[in-house]
């Protein structure tokens, strides 16, 4: 296997090394040793560390992984350094995170014939699936499920579907890992995931000619996996039923099989629910350093507006950890409702704050979800804010007039409000305390926090929101939510109003040491 050479990053050059768990900054449940950790050390013009290269016999053949060396600094973060060097902060920091088996939710193709099933993902441009039972992506026990799975397939003859014919009983699978058991030490709780095996089916409903076949698949799976076996590595079985020829993977219908209903996950200092059908992060450790980070810069008892929810967990997290006045979540997703639902019961009783969750889009008159918040949270799909969103940020300063305006005016709207989105959002929306003040609602936000997935995107809302000079880009932490591939998840604290800029302030105390 040929090494491959770059060139040195900036300084400092973060690299990779084997350390205890013990130097781990978060508290989440640790992995067995050996873990990665990262130190800061000189420039070197050494070739990269084989400690850090994938190792994946896999590679170039699957489409999931694009690079096999430097795991804990793809090319992308020098850029990302460069770039916001340009804007003046010049303290951009980036988390290597766990470097393998970090994936904790997989969506993979079945295709092949019930002798010889293949499981995993297309290959680059097209729709052969490529095999993938050593994933070095995937936990391993996604891939002892696969493996699993695979033997059902067969000794039951299940036929994996055919896309050109339409024909065959299973599509795909959803593979999720939860870490979550109290009842193991925090060392062993990672190691010992158990997986929620969610089985799409070609058909349309339970009741369906092939539904024996599922049934069967099922037990399958749950008495060679389940409690009753000497390793007990499935948390439940699910099925979802899809007929449909485009490329979506799960129809609406689902139906819960065997094993345990909830899927529960503990991130962010709570406890968290997560339905097979709502999203959730493939990579669990790192989603949970990057909250971390982010309760940093929520102030005590802040209100808080997290736009792109989900089911809440950026919201729910910072209720519990910060304790806020109020959090509002808003989501498109009307099936991340009842996993909000269960992630506020588990909430510890200590949480005071007036806490909603509402079915809308944000695009549609976004500053009726932005008034009323001291702290914006947006957690965007790929493609990032959406340009109603944008403009409202870029004028909010603008607005006070309308805010005094809507806040003095909001019985009446409330009485005639006819708007089929606005009223969709009430009759979805779920309400736990009191409502928010008339007081609370007159404020507008003085920090945006952005949680970006999608590099280029983040760069353009960044660059036009600091071009309307209404925020200031004060803080950005990186971090390495997918090994082997070139992106990178951004963690960016905007503040609103004039201030100091990262630029004058050094220029300020270079001349304060001369004086």
């Amino acid at each position: 296997m040929p090494l491959c050479f770059l060139s040195p990053p900036p300084p400092p050059l973060i690299t990779c090394r084997v350390s205890q768990p013990s130097v781990r900054i978060s508290p989440s449940p640790a992995p067995p040793p050996p873990s990665l950790s990262l130190s800061v050390s000189p420039i070197s013009t050494a070739p990269p560390s084989l400690t850090c290269a994938l190792h994946c016999p896999h590679f170039e053949a699957c489409s999931g992984c694009t690079h096999e060396f430097n795991l804990h600094r793809p090319a992308i973060v020098d850029e990302a350094t460069e770039f916001f060097k340009t804007l003046g902060l010049s303290d951009f920091t980036f988390d290597s995170c766990k470097l393998w088996g970090w994936r904790c939710r997989a969506k993979l193709a079945v295709r092949g014939s019930s002798e010889n099933p293949l499981i995993g993902l297309y290959q680059e441009g097209t729709h052969n699936v490529a095999d993938i039972p050593d994933c070095k992506a995937h936990h391993p026990n996604i891939n002892a499920a696969v493996e699993l799975l695979k033997k059902g397939i067969t000794a039951l003859r299940i036929e994996p579907y055919d896309e050109d014919e339409g024909t065959g009983d299973l599509r795909y699978v959803q593979m999720a890992v939860t870490t979550y058991s109290t009842s193991l030490p925090a060392a062993e709780r990672y190691r010992s995931g158990k997986v929620q095996v969610s089985l799409v089916w070609n058909s349309r409903n339970e009741t369906s000619p092939n539904s024996e076949k599922l049934l069967a698949l099922a037990n399958f799976i749950w008495r060679n996996g389940g409690p009753r076996n000497n390793i007990h590595l499935i948390h439940s079985v699910w099925a979802n039923f899809q007929t449909s020829t485009n490329n979506i993977i799960f129809g609406n219908r689902w139906r819960h099989l065997l094993g345990e209903r909830d899927f529960w996950e503990h991130v962010g200092g709570i406890d968290i629910s997560l339905a097979p059908s709502s999203f959730g992060q493939a990579n669990t450790r790192a989603f949970d350093t990057l909250l971390r980070k982010l309760q940093r810069y929520v102030p005590m008892g802040a209100s808080v507006a997290d736009l792109y929810a989900g089911a809440g967990v950026i919201g729910l997290s910072l209720a519990a950890t910060r304790k806020c006045r109020s959090v509002r979540c808003i989501e498109i997703n009307k099936e991340s409702k009842l996993s909000f639902e269960k992630t506020v019961d588990r909430l510890p009783n200590l949480v005071d704050s007036s806490i909603s969750w509402h079915h809308a889009d944000t695009s549609k008159e976004p500053l009726s979800w932005i008034m009323g918040s001291d702290v914006l949270v947006v957690d965007p799909p790929r493609k990032g804010l959406d340009a109603s969103l944008v403009d409202a940020l870029r004028t909010i300063s603008s607005i006070k007039d309308k805010a005094k305006f809507s806040s003095e005016s909001s019985s009446s709207k409330d009485k005639d409000e006819k708007r089929p989105w606005m009223l969709r959002a009430r009759e979805d929306s779920v309400q736990i305390g009191s409502k928010m003040t008339s007081e609370d609602s007159k404020s507008l936000p003085k920090t945006l926090i952005y949680i970006s997935c999608g590099w280029e995107s983040f760069k353009e809302d960044c660059e036009d929101l600091l071009s309307s000079k209404t925020w200031r880009l004060e803080k950005a932490h990186g971090f390495n939510f997918f090994p082997g591939t070139q992106s990178i998840e951004v963690l960016a604290i905007f503040k609103r109003g004039q201030g100091v800029s990262p630029k004058k302030k050094k220029s300020e105390k270079k001349k304060k040491k001369r004086l």
